[in-house]
């Protein structure tokens, strides 16, 4: 057995003994407990539709914008990709209602709540093809590619917020929901996986 030096005593002697919480300060710990619990249920209950009305405020209000030219900053960026895609094929006359409708009907599916697959669907499209200017103009992205975006850049790497967001939206489409207490939490991370490994063997919903 090894000895406790003296030097390891004095330094223990000087660590205060935990004391319990007087009865004033317990009571006051558990209210407290309780408000955030209430809190993180709040958050956990409404947290995705507020998400999914937001984005869609998001796509909707945006999107409006496009059918007026000269109204969006990112109209041009926009049309120039879009015609770079299509070879020229497509001018900014044409490109720029188009984008603007599917916006819109993005908008107007995440705030209705209907038809969220396919919006999501459209969302994760649109959301690829606005990354594409970083490729195409960099200089007109970049104060120095590939590390300084400017204030379009900006405008576009943002949308890797908007992605998860959907990606959370479109994780929860078929009813699902957050969970805000852990043991809860715990248990329905269990039956998930058993529900999966059930499709994964027999192909069939449980």
């Amino acid at each position: 057995m090894r000895h406790t030096s003296k030097i390891e005593e004095r330094s223990l002697a000087r660590v205060p003994a935990s004391l319990p919480l007087s009865p004033e300060r317990a009571n006051l710990a558990n209210i407290l407990d309780l408000h955030e619990a209430r809190l993180l249920g709040w958050w956990a209950r409404h947290g995705i539709t507020l998400l999914r009305l937001s984005l869609g405020l998001i796509f909707f209000w945006f999107g409006v914008q496009k059918f007026f030219p000269g109204l969006s900053s990112a109209e041009g960026l926009a049309t120039r990709t879009i015609s770079v895609l299509t070879f020229g094929h497509v001018p900014p006359q044409v490109s720029l209602p188009l984008l603007a409708s599917w916006e819109c009907l993005i908008g107007l599916g995440l705030l209705t709540g209907r038809f969220l697959r396919l919006t999501l669907l459209l969302l994760f499209a649109q959301m690829a093809g606005t990354f594409l200017p970083l490729v195409f103009f960099p200089h007109e992205t970049f104060k120095s590619v590939p590390l300084v975006p400017n204030l379009e850049g900006q405008y576009i790497i943002k949308n890797l917020v908007l992605i998860a967001g959907a990606l959370v939206v479109g994780a929860t489409s078929r009813g699902g929901a957050l969970i805000a207490d852990p043991k809860a939490a715990r248990s329905a991370e269990k039956m998930q996986a058993l529900h999966a490994r059930f499709r994964r063997r027999f192909h069939r919903e449980p």
